[in-house]
């Protein structure tokens, strides 16, 4: 036997009874009856009730010791009586009478109780993230993160993939977020970067021979954080295929996906093959290329509608005739709602940094009308063709929207959830994924005006390639896709570019010339310049995964040590200042002038 436990914390029951038993893990909490003191004694599996006599010669030593101290047990288990039975526990009918106890180490008074499911500050929670794991939210959040990763290792060898790794100290990007820098002793003044993403080395194995990669891969981006997004560092479940079409692709990833949230989920699956949604389509519908397809509120562009004389909402108007849009949301049936109801959205939108949203709702006594703050400006005529674009019908209320086309997307983006939930519109308990599909190759710059890669610079564009039309660069699109669970990206990818000539060529039109891709980008250059199979994959993140599968809101809660919103370690108090010598070892200096 163990010299600290026969069994762990879950595994007794009423079969055990009479049997003496070894039990070790922490003192959850403590229930004083006077002559009898129970205990809740927690271990990595589950809760045991123990209890001992005030007759005990460790009865005092058990009063005194404190919540969270580790203890080891020895006792004898026996049936609950009548009654007290607790189905909520598998160990819930029995308990273990205490003979003797050993206090194998002691806790301080807690900062926070491990105890209870309560709400704490979040410094506190990741300064003592150690205590915060003990809760058993928590710890089911990364045991569920475990399993997760390992039945998504046990599918993708089913599919034929074989895992690999690849470095992690590599060469700085120009593309994409900001690279975490290594500086090299032995190469001074030079830096290594921790790897965004090993998109760079997942495409050499492919250009290697090796037909299926797979790797649960850890990432690193200087990026500022956020609910779904970790700063510093995540996870991504990182694949690539040779050979390969952009359906291929989905046929693997559809199949991974449908398998991992029916296995760890009941939540249904609405549509196991996955919709495909091009990304002018989704912008148009749902204001985004991240839609929640469990919303069924819609978008429509009604700008045209304010050509017509009959319409005296003269603000929108004017707006329109220099050259703004007029987006809407209809909701059905909302005729009863209260004034309220329509006044908090429009407040809401206006606490977003908009003007608002205008709104009225479409009656009908003797003929067809509006009613609310701006339903007096439109006539029965051009209220029948706002119906006819929206589906609209006697009843449903519309919110409208006027200003820059990008800038009221974001907005009625926003408001579509926001109305949706306030109206219980979406069910929770259904994961609705999606294809993003036929991304621009390009975009332009608000800032710079200049032509920019809008995705991934090393993707295929689509049409033939032969005959590709350089000169109206924007209405190139790529063979780049995200892959969406309610309104969550999960990941995205793309077919790769494996033709260097045609890379040369892509890369001049967002401004570098051949000399600038052969220094950045020298080593994937010079792969594809001796036979480069045609090739792509993608890499959904496994943080956001078990994100959805949890029901969390943030990705803090299934991530085992994550950093705050500052990119902190609270905890290991990181990031933290490196003392003189090691600058010295590496040629570094602090620069402590202010700027």
């Amino acid at each position: 036997m163990n010299k600290f436990r026969s069994h762990n914390c879950s595994e007794l029951t009423r079969k055990d009874v009479n049997c003496e038993v070894l039990l070790s893990g922490w003192l959850h909490r403590k229930r004083d009856h006077g002559n009898l003191l129970f205990i809740d004694l927690r271990d990595h599996y589950g809760i045991t009730q123990c209890v001992i006599e005030n007759n005990n010669e460790f009865f005092s030593l058990l009063e005194k010791t404190k919540p969270e101290s580790v203890l080891k047990i020895n006792g004898k288990v026996v049936s609950r009586a009548n009654g007290t039975e607790n189905k909520e526990l598998k160990t819930g009918d029995i308990e273990v009478s205490i003979k003797s106890i050993e206090v194998l180490s002691n806790a301080k008074e807690l900062p926070i109780p491990v105890f209870g499911e309560q709400d704490y500050p979040e410094d506190i929670r990741l300064t003592y993230r150690f205590l915060d794991l003990r809760r058993e939210e928590m710890h089911k959040n990364i045991i569920l993160r475990s399993k997760v990763i390992s039945f998504i290792r046990a599918e993708m060898l089913k599919q034929g993939f074989l895992e690999y790794q690849t470095p992690i100290l590599t060469s700085s990007s120009p593309e994409g977020a900001r690279d975490f820098l290594v500086p090299s002793r032995l190469n001074p003044g030079k830096f290594y970067a921790l790897p965004q993403a090993p998109q760079q080395f997942k495409q050499l194995i492919m250009v290697s021979g090796f037909d299926k990669y797979f790797q649960i891969a850890p990432c690193f981006r200087d990026e500022d954080a956020r609910a779904d997004r970790s700063p510093g560092e995540f996870y991504q479940l990182d694949l690539e295929m040779s050979f390969v079409e952009q359906e291929d692709v989905f046929k693997v990833v559809e199949k991974l996906m449908v398998n991992v949230f029916k296995r760890f989920s009941s939540k249904k699956i609405v549509d196991e093959k996955f919709p495909r949604i091009s990304f002018k389509e989704s912008i148009e519908r749902y204001g985004t290329d991240k839609p929640d397809l469990r919303n069924p509120l819609i978008i429509k562009d009604v700008t045209s509608i304010f050509s017509r004389d009959d319409i005296k909402f003269d603000i929108f108007k004017k707006l329109v005739k220099s050259g703004a849009s007029v987006k809407a949301i209809l909701t059905k049936n909302t005729k009863n709602k209260s004034r309220s109801f329509f006044d908090n959205i429009d407040k809401w939108a206006k606490e977003q940094g908009g003007s608002g949203l205008a709104y009225f709702t479409i009656e009908k006594e003797q003929k067809i009308s509006a009613k609310g703050p701006v339903g007096k400006f439109f006539s029965e005529d051009s209220l029948k063709e706002i119906m006819k674009i929206c589906d609209g019908s006697i009843g449903d209320s519309l919110f409208l929207s006027c200003g820059k086309k990008n800038e009221i997307e974001k907005l009625l983006s926003a408001a579509r959830n926001k109305i949706a939930e306030d109206l219980n519109l979406v069910d929770h308990n259904k994961f609705s994924f999606c294809w993003i599909i036929d991304y621009p190759m390009f975009e332009l710059d608000e800032k710079t005006n200049k032509i920019k890669f809008s995705h991934n610079p090393f993707s295929m564009p689509q049409g033939d390639v032969n005959k590709l039309n350089t000169k109206n660069p924007l209405d190139i699109k790529a063979y780049q896709y995200d892959i969406v669970c309610n309104g969550v990206e999960l990941s995205s990818g793309a077919i790769r570019n494996h033709v260097p000539e045609l890379m040369y060529k892509l890369f001049a039109i967002a401004g570098y010339n051949e000399k600038d891709v052969n220094e950045k980008f020298s080593g994937m250059i010079q792969a594809l310049s001796f036979g480069a199979p045609p090739h792509g994959g993608i890499a959904p993140g496994i943080d956001r995964i078990v994100m959805l599968l949890a029901g969390k809101q943030n990705i803090r809660e299934v991530t085992l040590f994550p950093m705050n919103q500052n990119a902190q370690d609270l905890m290991m108090r990181a990031p933290s200042e490196i003392d003189t010598k090691q600058l010295k070892e590496l040629g570094l200096k602090i620069d402590n002038k202010k700027s």
